[in-house]
């Protein structure tokens, strides 16, 4: 997508396109995960039926998991991008981190910090702001 197209786009649309495909992208992985696990440990007579269950109770789940991880991602992905009026790498980087932080509060500072600094690095690797154009 054209950066120039991607930031005119309107942030409520952005949001919910990434809640929605991170939700397809959870779930559909989530699914093949849990069949694959619940027909593993399954009785051998009842393998389909087992992973079949297994899907369709924990992929759902997994998907809101990864919904909720775009959605906030995307969210300050976009409050970047309306308050440095650009989009850069740095954005995505920024909001990363946030994301990270915001999803470990719970568990502390130091586990909030330690999480920001990990997504942070990884978005940074997968999107690098400095390099080649």
């Amino acid at each position: 997508m054209d950066t120039k197209k991607k930031s005119k786009e309107h942030g409520l649309y952005r949001i919910v396109n990434a809640i929605g495909y991170a939700f397809g992208a959870g779930a559909v992985g989530g699914s093949v995960y849990h069949f694959v696990r619940g027909a593993y440990n399954s009785p051998i007579g009842a393998r389909y039926v087992g992973g079949t269950q297994a899907a369709s109770m924990n992929a759902p789940r997994l998907g809101g998991t990864f919904a909720v991880f775009g959605g906030l991602l995307s969210t300050f992905d976009y409050a970047l991008v309306r308050i440095r009026k650009k989009e850069d790498p740095w954005n995505s980087i920024v909001a990363g981190a946030a994301t990270g932080g915001v999803l470990s509060i719970r568990k502390g500072v130091v586990a909030a910090s330690t999480s920001a600094v990990m997504f942070g690095f990884f978005l940074a690797v997968l999107n690098p702001p400095f390099g080649s154009k």
